[in-house]
This record gives structure tokens, C-alpha cells and sequence, in this order.
């Protein structure tokens, strides 16, 4: 067992900016999801949006990387303290001693769907204000956020779906443990676009209401968009022992289908279990369980299967996508977040729209707010092509 320390969180989603007004709305049960009206989409569907995000003012130095994508990491960036405390870890460290690992899908997808509106109706070129290295190209996020922040170390963008921003907390974890780096900062970014919305209403994905994770009538995803970031340390003798730590992450990939998930949950498990075995925990240890959940009905019956086999039918656990939506590459992150505020503030955020739990899916779903702190957290993301990664999380003591 190899924990890393959990020195500082944000979160910014449909429910709020930073983590009062996001923990406010799980606390009240409020959802964010609301009917679509992003730019220029005609989709009967809802949507989990963030107010004002490609509004968000930029460094000056760092104007080219405007996109919608960029911008929203800039939010969620600003709040809570959060660039203050990544530039104390910094100082440390050692702007080379620190690591930067972000997850996205999306990137600046948006940019380049306008792009293509103004293409020239000679050549077909696009327009020459268009950078795709600065907007479009995958790492564009980090190369904004070292450059915002002077990080030196290490950096890399991991895009594999729905675990993308899980997945970066097992990078950084294995590069502190390796003594390769001694701090990281961590998280993901996904911000809605053209390409997300009609795609996965093609795949017939979409539910018209907002998304019901294991009920008996769901019937699919509502889209949402995040920015959310963690900083991890190495543990010293002198951190507290009480601190929030990042336990153990498993990841896994079955490769069952392309978009959907192994039946009986195989990758699933696999990840669950080898997070269980990365922090030396048994499966007991697990007070609370944040389900990917995404309200379709293969990929809530699969989670439940793979969750039942490890653990049994008595934890307590929940999707939280009823309230953000499904943020794609930064649902990891976002709901690893989550599970942080439900340690630190003492409650376990029940699911949202679920009146009717499917009889299927044998597990302690809460529907409503359980007012328990959980020590120890585990959270699922599981993504399509069989990418799957779980990270435990909890206090040390």
C-alpha cells in the first residue's frame, strides 16, 4: 500500500462553481440538467451546461488557447484556492518535481465546428484565426494549464472515454511512488459540443429526461460538461494522519464491445478488485461506492453485477449523474470529487431521479442523502470500448 496524499480539490459542473455550491446542490438534492440550448443543436434531450464558461477571461499571454474547453478549465481552476494551492505545491517541489496529468474527450471540438461553418467556399480552407494545436488538438488543455501554472514535470492528457480523468489519477500515483516526481496535479475537462450531442443521440444513447441511473424505466444519458482538479503529495511523517489520501486505483480493459459494456460486468470487477489490491484493502474496508451510472440500461445492470460479485448487496452506493449529467473525460475527476466532499463533509449523496429501482439490480441504492461519513470511497468509471478505472479514496487513519 502506496497512498499519496489529497491535498487540495475543486470541482465546477452544471451544479455550481467550486466545491460550496457543488456540495449545496447534492446536499439538496438539486439537479443541474436542464432541456438543450447549447449553440446551435435542435436535440429533444437535456443537459448538464455551465453558465458562462467560454465567457471566462484568459491570461493575455495565453489568449491563443481560447476555446470553450480551456476556458472552462480556467474556471474551475479559479475556484476554491485551487491555483493558489498548485503554486504553493510548486514552490515546494520544484516546478520540475511536479507532475501535470489531465483527462479529456472532447478537447476543443467546438472550435473546430465552427471552424468549419467559415470555411472558405474557394479552397475549403479553414479560417486562418482557427489553431488547432491551441484549441482542438488533445493536449491543448495541458499545455494551457503547465504554461498557467509553470509546471515543468512530467505532462501528459489521457483521453479513453469515460475513464479518462480517472485514469490520470493511476498515472500520477504510479510517477509519486516511483519517486519520479514528488507531486501532481490532476483532473479533467470535457465541455459540450456538437459532435458529443448529435453523436450519441445516433447511438440512441440520449434519454428527452434527465437521466434516471437504475431506475426501471431509464432509458439513457444526459450530456454534461466539467472542470475538476485534484493536487497529490507524497506522504511525509509530517502530514497529518487524518489526511484525505488517494488509496489505491485499479484499471482494466476488456475490450468486449465497442461501446458497450461486458453483460456480467468482467472489466468492471477487474478494476474494482485490482483497486482493492493497489491500496491492500478488502472489499469490507468500502464504506460508500460512487457508480459510474450512466441511466442506460446495459451499462447500470453490468455495474451492478460486477459490484454485487465483490462486495455484496449492503454498501451503500449511488450515481451521481442524475445531478451533473454525464460529463464524458471529466466524469472521473468530477466524481472522484464528489467522493471526497461526501469524506470531508459526512454524507453519502443519494441519486437522483431514480422513483422505480430496477428489481435487477441487486444493491443499497440510495435515493436519498445518507447523513454517515464514509471513510473510505470507492469510485467507477467505465468507458466505452471496456476502459474501465476505479479509485479509492479515504482517510489514512
Amino acid at each position: 500500500m502506496n497512498p499519496v496524499a489529497i491535498s487540495a480539490v475543486t470541482a465546477t459542473s452544471c451544479l455550481g462553481a467550486g466545491l460550496r455550491a457543488t456540495y449545496a446542490s447534492l446536499l439538496a438534492h438539486r439537479s443541474g440538467l436542464a432541456p438543450c440550448n447549447f449553440e446551435t443543436v435542435r436535440l429533444n434531450t437535456h443537459i448538464g451546461q455551465v453558465s458562462g464558461a467560454s465567457a471566462q477571461s484568459l491570461p493575455s499571454e495565453l489568449e491563443n488557447y481560447r476555446c470553450r474547453n480551456n476556458c472552462l478549465a480556467m474556471l474551475g481552476l479559479s475556484q476554491d484556492g485551487f491555483t493558489e494551492a498548485a503554486t504553493r505545491t510548486i514552490a515546494r517541489y520544484g516546478a520540475q518535481r511536479v507532475g501535470l496529468f489531465l483527462g479529456t474527450s472532447t478537447s476543443g471540438i467546438l472550435e473546430a465546428e465552427i471552424a468549419y461553418r467559415h470555411r472558405d467556399p474557394g479552397t475549403g480552407l479553414l479560417p486562418e484565426t482557427f489553431k488547432y494545436a491551441e484549441s482542438q488538438d488533445i493536449f491543448s488543455v495541458a499545455d494551457f494549464v503547465r504554461k498557467l501554472l509553470r509546471i515543468e514535470g512530467p505532462t501528459a492528457v489521457v483521453s479513453t472515454a469515460c475513464s479518462s480523468s480517472a485514469k490520470v489519477f493511476g498515472m500520477a500515483k504510479r510517477y509519486i511512488n516511483l519517486g519520479l516526481i514528488d507531486a501532481a496535479i490532476v483532473g479533467g475537462v470535457d465541455s459540450l459540443c456538437l459532435t458529443t450531442l448529435y453523436g450519441f443521440h445516433a447511438l440512441q444513447l440520449t434519454s428527452t429526461l434527465p437521466c434516471r441511473p437504475f431506475d426501471a424505466r431509464r432509458d439513457g444519458i444526459s450530456i454534461g460538461e466539467a472542470a475538476a482538479f485534484a493536487v497529490l503529495e507524497v506522504l511525509s511523517d509530517s502530514r497529518d494522519p487524518h489526511c484525505l489520501a488517494l488509496l489505491g486505483v485499479g484499471e482494466s480493459s476488456d475490450a468486449y464491445h465497442i461501446s458497450t459494456p461486458h453483460p456480467d460486468g468482467a472489466g468492471a470487477r477487474q478494476a474494482m478488485q485490482a483497486a482493492l489490491d493497489d491500496a491492500g484493502l478488502a472489499a469490507s474496508a468500502v464504506d460508500y461506492i460512487n457508480l459510474h451510472g450512466t441511466g442506460t440500461p446495459s451499462n447500470d445492470c453490468a455495474e451492478s453485477k460486477a459490484v454485487e460479485a465483490i462486495f455484496g448487496t449492503k454498501v451503500p452506493c449511488s450515481s451521481t449523474k442524475g445531478a451533473s449529467g454525464h460529463t464524458l473525460g471529466a466524469a472521473g475527476a468530477l466524481e472522484v470529487a464528489f467522493s471526497a466532499l461526501a469524506i470531508t463533509e459526512g454524507f453519502m449523496p443519494g441519486g437522483l431521479h431514480c422513483s422505480m429501482l430496477d428489481p435487477t439490480c441487486h444493491l443499497n441504492y440510495l435515493r436519498a442523502n445518507n447523513a454517515v461519513a464514509p471513510r473510505v470511497a470507492l469510485s467507477n468509471s467505465l468507458g466505452f470500448g471496456g476502459t474501465n478505472c476505479s479509485v479509492l479514496l479515504g482517510r489514512l487513519a
